[in-house]
């Protein structure tokens, strides 16, 4: 493709992350980032992504977390090319793999992994209308079911290991039952637009072979104020200190 025409090259983290991206199609935004935030990752893990995209999320994770493996699985090719390309851009070993996660290269399958992170479609395929750019369609509503996202996951992790997920609140039911037959220590943050705002994301958190009960954490509120009062950024201290110094979004204890 003609980086001249199709392509813009976009700052995250405060400059930190430079990304190849589509002009038109999907775009990264700050979902990717509030999902590395919330990866609990540390200096030596592994690290899988399921539907990388161009690579948003793992490098952001990967200038927060220095000595990380990283591996992302990515059904398009044209993403999957761009993540690769990414990667090198910003000094990652990342390891790319053009593949449907239903159906992964036997070396990934037979391993396990100590975080899974995962930003699916946003939209269920049954009730929601397709996007005319085929590539934008694949990434905000695919035709792959919620829990075949879950159930792939939980197979890969190791013991012990985390599934961090970000998706649409409304999903969240069809989220919590197929994850809490296969993981445990379930954790669900809401992400409110605005204080007394209806939540319009979640991240969810389980681990394999997790016991603790389930723990609904305190919201993550992303903008100053009931309203929009002026034209400019409105983000919350705690959300700029993620978008634009690449700080984490921790869980709690």
């Amino acid at each position: 493709m003609s980086s001249e025409t199709t392509e813009t090259c976009d700052a995250f983290l405060g400059g930190r992350v430079q990304l190849y991206q589509p002009a038109d199609g999907y775009r990264a935004g700050v979902d990717p980032v509030m999902l590395a935030a919330a990866t609990p990752a540390q200096p030596g893990q592994h690290v899988l992504e399921l539907g990388c995209g161009a690579g948003a999320a793992l490098l952001c994770l990967h200038a927060r977390v220095a000595g990380l493996s990283l591996t992302g699985v990515e059904m398009q090719p044209m993403y999957a090319d761009l993540a690769r390309r990414n990667a090198a851009l910003n000094g990652a070993d990342m390891r790319v793999v053009e593949a449907d996660l239903r159906h992964l290269p036997p070396d990934i399958k037979t391993r396990g992994f100590d975080h899974v992170m995962a930003n699916p479609p946003y939209y269920d395929r049954a009730r929601s209308t397709s996007s005319l750019n085929a590539g934008r369609d694949m990434a905000l509503a695919g035709d792959t079911p919620l829990s075949d996202w879950i159930d792939v996951a939980a197979k890969r992790l190791a013991p012990k290991g985390y599934l961090t997920m970000i998706q649409k609140a409304d999903r969240l039911p069809d989220i919590l039952t197929p994850l809490m037959a296969r993981l445990g220590s379930v954790r669900v943050r809401a992400i409110q637009p605005r204080v007394g705002r209806v939540a319009e994301l979640v991240i969810v958190q389980a681990r394999k072979g997790g016991r603790a009960a389930f723990v609904m954490e305190p919201p993550l509120i992303m903008h100053e104020g009931e309203r929009h009062l002026r034209d400019g950024e409105s983000y919350t201290a705690q959300v700029l200190t993620i978008l634009r110094e690449g700080g984490d979004l921790p869980w709690g204890h």
